[in-house]
């Protein structure tokens, strides 16, 4: 009798509703979970069929349908990779090369509701990370009305390794961006099925930090996913030199040449027949980096600079910026202490003639000022650079609003004990890279290694609630909240997010035009 009932409500019930936690899509019916906030949380969809076998080191092909319901209450399996980092933590079923899912979170009741869209892409070098990491939970956002994603893509030679042979087996003759053309396959289902969970394919923002904030600039280059998104969100990093910038096809190649002799593979069907933890070993030991996107004609059919100096990328609204500390002034003083004679000789290494030029941008008189100097010069070498290459591109030839920030809130120290006798560790002196993320995505709490104060939390709300306004509209200013010029609005401000988040006029200029000397052509 009680499945009698339940079948006449099921029948009843208002179209498009969500019933049971089910969800129709395009290849068959899933069934998540309903959290106890009232979000509903679908974990584990395969956008994509396994990428293994002869599909290895091939476009993503599409999902076969399935018959009956498929549970979506487990994070599927992350994609190939070495532990690499300590920060990184995985809910996710195993590690395997069958890895194409996407995790979604509406707070949507019915299929009818057209909530904007986030599709978030994680960091980690494009060698590590997942869609599972607490850190870029979807259930915070989706309480704000979103319907909130995170998506797997294929690391590092699964992802990235380019090889003739490859090459002349594609329809497009390309190869080496397979990790980008499993973003675009999840946007693509994005697009097809993101109705029946509540959301608007035609508002659909894209996100990332680190490596997925150089995916979103890939995605907005790419002529293959121009269409397919309606707002851009970057949280340190583009596909700009220094930072892993593509590379030509033929040099892609050559470094899959390489790893095929490397590993005694002389054809791709015997690196198709090799098991993936054999593949995985021998690219564990190559530095980050090795296998990098390719300027391959179809994904990137230039450079992503290129493409954003000639007005070719994506026209949508972009917000993004950097942290005050993304890398450690060691990196370029190395052992020397911060003295402004060792900084003047690290300098002179750097930059040769050129020194003096650095000099008067990044100047340190003080043990202090050359500190925080050496803190941004390493931090604008490593990201902060591209990141502002990006953005300055964008809202000079792109029709949008841009809006720039500066992440500036240090992390509270550790909750955990020290040794007996050692003495605390002190806190940050800035905002490491990543730090933003929990912040941003409103998971504080997911995060119990810091000790949290009610400032953090303050933090958090004001830059959440900018992330979703512009989720929501693609300008993240809102009631209650410091007002955020559009750096093409004339104004040449950046907003600078701390416990008293403000805007300030860039100072910072000078510093970005000698880099751009340094890895670009200059700016005018």
């Amino acid at each position: 009798m009680k499945s009698l009932i339940a079948a006449v409500l099921l029948l009843v019930s208002p179209v498009g509703a969500l019933a049971a936690d089910r969800v129709k899509t395009a290849n068959g019916t899933v069934e998540g979970t309903t959290e106890p906030s009232g979000i509903r949380a679908y974990r584990g969809i395969p956008f994509a069929a396994p990428p293994v076998g002869e599909l290895r080191w091939k476009e993503p092909q599409p999902v076969k349908n399935w018959e009956g319901v498929k549970a979506a209450t487990q994070f599927g399996p992350r994609c190939m990779q070495a532990s690499l980092f300590g920060d990184m933590v995985f809910r996710s079923n195993g590690m395997s090369e069958d890895c194409l899912y996407v995790n979604v979170w509406t707070p949507a009741k019915s299929g009818n509701e057209r909530l904007p869209v986030l599709v978030y892409f994680f960091g980690g070098g494009f060698v590590a990370g997942d869609g599972s990491e607490p850190r870029y939970d979807g259930e915070s956002m989706a309480k704000k009305g979103i319907v909130a994603l995170t998506v797997n893509y294929r690391l590092g030679v699964f992802g990235f390794m380019a090889h003739p042979e490859l090459t002349r087996e594609s329809a497009h003759h390309a190869s080496g961006n397979y990790a980008l053309l499993d973003q675009n396959a999840a946007l693509k289902w994005v697009q097809k099925n993101i109705e029946a969970f509540g959301g608007d394919p035609r508002k659909v923002t894209i996100a990332g930090e680190s490596a997925g904030s150089i995916a979103v600039s890939a995605q907005m280059a790419s002529p293959l996913s121009k269409g397919l998104i309606a707002g851009a969100i970057g949280e340190s990093g583009a596909l700009i030199a220094p930072t892993l910038p593509a590379v030509p096809l033929a040099q892609g190649e050559q470094e899959g040449v390489k790893f095929a002799a490397s590993v005694g593979a002389n054809t791709l069907a015997d690196l198709r027949g090799m098991p993936a933890e054999r593949i995985q070993e021998a690219a564990a030991k190559l530095p980050i980096g090795r296998f990098s996107s390719t300027i391959d004609g179809y994904v990137l059919p230039k450079s992503p600079a290129e493409i954003f100096a000639a007005g070719e990328q994506a026209h949508v609204p972009l917000l993004a910026g950097w942290n005050t500390e993304e890398n450690s002034a060691r990196s370029v003083l190395a052992a020397s202490e911060p003295t402004p004679e060792n900084f003047t000789k690290a300098l002179g290494t750097l930059y040769g003639e050129r020194a003096g030029d650095a000099a008067k941008v990044y100047a340190g008189s003080t043990t202090d000022d050359v500190r925080q100097a050496a803190t941004d010069l390493a931090s604008d070498r490593f990201i902060a650079y591209s990141t502002w290459k990006w953005i300055d591109l964008h809202s000079r030839t792109g029709t949008k609003p841009v809006y720039r920030y500066l992440y500036a809130r240090a992390r509270p120290q550790t909750t955990a004990t020290p040794a007996a006798g050692a003495p605390r560790p002190p806190a940050a002196r800035g905002a490491v890279h990543s730090a933003e993320i929990e912040y941003a995505m409103g998971n504080l709490a997911t995060n119990k290694v810091y000790a949290w104060s009610d400032d953090d939390y303050k933090v958090s709300k004001v830059m959440q609630e900018y992330f979703a306004n512009f989720v929501k509209t693609g300008n993240p200013n809102g009631s209650g909240l410091p007002q955020w010029p559009a750096v093409n609005s004339g104004a040449s401000q950046f907003m600078r997010i701390d416990v008293d988040t403000h805007a300030e006029p860039d100072k910072t200029r000078d510093r970005y035009l000698f880099l751009d000397s340094i890895y670009a052509a200059p700016v005018k």
